[in-house]
């Protein structure tokens, strides 16, 4: 029985003093508006959960007019995602991947995400009980990023087009296999708009290529292409557009029962993860500290002028 649930039958059974109910209303809020109320997938504006009876749940990231850019509600609904899996005993892998643009056949111009979408207009709408379960402080996407590191379940992503900023920076944070169209391409243009990477990026990246490679794909923010990425090991496959997520689903198949031994991919998966976590949650908050800063800098203001305006910026390093 869940403890709010609990506290409200004692009072109603005991009617204890008005002191102590008022600790309890206190305790209650704090429930809600400090930890979140549940939110249930059929909710969720943003996303499609889609669940399975073999036991995929394919997410997509829905925001397709936008190419699929990720808002701070977008990531408390992945949030709220990864919590419904997490309390499903039948579901047991996740799909990750963007949808695509209902107004056009060219699968070169997928998007898996163009990353950060920073209109605080797109907020309006929420009601004041989401909104305070949103912390605009938090840009490095700290309690999301560690509900993902540890989450046991497997998440795949399934990269079917263009992945910018922290499109991709989740891929390596929060996924545990990336498998990209042939069409795909990343890129961290972060340093470019005056700010730096984010999801505990910067521990991640140089562990999986090097401090001389890292730096120069954030110092430069280049377009990397998919076969690049594989190049570089930081995706496991590449393949041909219209194979991505049959294959990505063929391999979802082979982590959980029957197929595969689902219970020591989830052991395997914590032995990977619970060493770093300490690490993992240092590089969120001085990622979450850099970006703070930054935002207040000349050099990100100029940087959005110039990209409004369309030209090149001039920093001043300040």
């Amino acid at each position: 029985m869940p403890i709010a649930t609990f506290l409200i039958i004692k009072i109603r059974k005991y009617k204890p003093s008005s002191s102590f109910c008022g600790l309890v209303l206190q305790y209650l809020v704090f429930l809600i508006f400090e930890r979140g109320q549940d939110m249930k997938v059929e909710d969720f504006k943003e996303i499609l959960y889609q669940k399975e009876d073999n036991g995929i749940v394919t997410v997509t990231l829905n925001i397709p007019k936008r190419k699929n850019a990720l808002s701070l509600y977008t990531y408390y609904e992945l949030f709220w995602a990864v919590d419904a899996m997490e309390k499903d005993d039948t579901a047991g892998v996740m799909i990750l991947t963007g949808a695509k643009d209902p107004d056009s056949d060219d699968t070169t111009k997928e998007s898996f995400s163009s990353g950060g979408y920073f209109n605080l207009s797109s907020l309006a709408s929420l009601s004041d009980e989401v909104r305070a379960q949103l912390d605009p402080t938090d840009i490095a996407q700290k309690k999301f990023t560690l509900k993902m590191w540890q989450f046991d379940k497997p998440v795949i992503a399934a990269v079917n087009g263009l992945a910018i900023g922290g499109a991709f920076t989740m891929c390596l944070s929060c996924c545990d296999l990336i498998y990209c169209s042939e069409h795909a391409w990343a890129s961290l243009p972060f340093i470019g708009l005056g700010i730096i990477p984010e999801l505990a990026s910067s521990y991640l990246l140089p562990r999986l290529i090097g401090f001389q490679r890292t730096k120069e794909i954030m110092f430069f923010g280049e377009r990397i292409t998919a076969q690049n990425l594989f190049d570089l090991g930081l995706v496991n496959k590449v393949l041909p557009h219209d194979q991505l997520m049959s294959y990505a689903r063929e391999r979802a198949l082979k982590l959980i029962p029957p197929q595969g031994a689902g219970y020591a991919v989830r052991m395997a998966k914590r032995a990977l993860h619970q060493p770093l976590l300490a690490a993992v949650t240092m590089a969120l908050d001085m990622e979450n500290k850099g970006l703070n800063e930054g935002f207040s800098t000349a050099d990100f203001a100029e940087a959005l002028t110039a990209r409004m305006e369309k030209r090149a910026p001039v920093f001043k390093g300040r």
